[in-house]
């Protein structure tokens, strides 16, 4: 997930996100390099512990405070509206109960708040939709529990977001199946 073309989809998506930052599925923390400098903090979540030591070295070398926690999306034990934005970037794919990791997102953003999201999901092809859904359950098996079939715009605009910016491509060098992407920020 480092790829150029991946760190530019990073940078565009995250150059907007401001005050006090929530990541869901911060894994390695590939994002904090492209967080805005006026970023007062970040708060990041990963059901992996393992991942928490590989972020580590990104971690030290960001001037960003970041407050790391070993959680589950579905569950935030943070107050309600106590973010600015949130941001998840392939991470709610890999979620068991998105809707409910999603609802969580709806209730600690502030009033006003941004959930600035770039994911992967289901195609509007038939054709691709129809490989997606045949490689799906050997795809959660190998990559974390990772769906490739899951509408994000219809999940995300489920919870009672309003979009603000939604695009839907597919990402460069990526097989189609693998690389139809969701990208845009979402209003509370």
């Amino acid at each position: 997930m480092s790829g150029e073309h991946l760190w530019e989809a990073r940078v565009e998506l995250l150059s907007g996100t401001t005050g006090k930052i929530l990541e869901i599925g911060f894994g390695t923390g590939l994002n904090l390099p492209h967080y805005p400098p006026a970023t007062e903090s970040i708060t990041t979540v990963d059901v992996n512990p393992g991942m928490q030591v590989l972020a580590a070295r990104r971690i030290e070398a960001s001037s960003i405070a970041a407050d790391v926690r070993v959680l589950d999306g579905e569950q935030l034990p943070m107050e309600d509206a106590s973010f600015d934005s949130v941001v998840s970037t392939w991470t709610l794919c890999s979620i068991r109960n998105a809707e409910q990791a999603l609802r969580e997102v709806y209730r600690v953003l502030k009033p006003g708040g941004r959930f600035f999201f770039l994911e992967h999901g289901l195609s509007h092809e038939p054709a691709v939709r129809r490989w997606q859904n045949a490689l799906t359950p050997v795809q959660r098996l190998v990559a974390d529990g990772c769906h490739l079939n899951r509408d994000m715009k219809g999940l995300i605009g489920g919870q009672g977001f309003q979009f603000r910016e939604a695009n839907e491509f597919y990402m460069e060098g990526v097989p189609r199946p693998f690389g139809y992407t969701y990208r845009g920020v979402a209003d509370k």
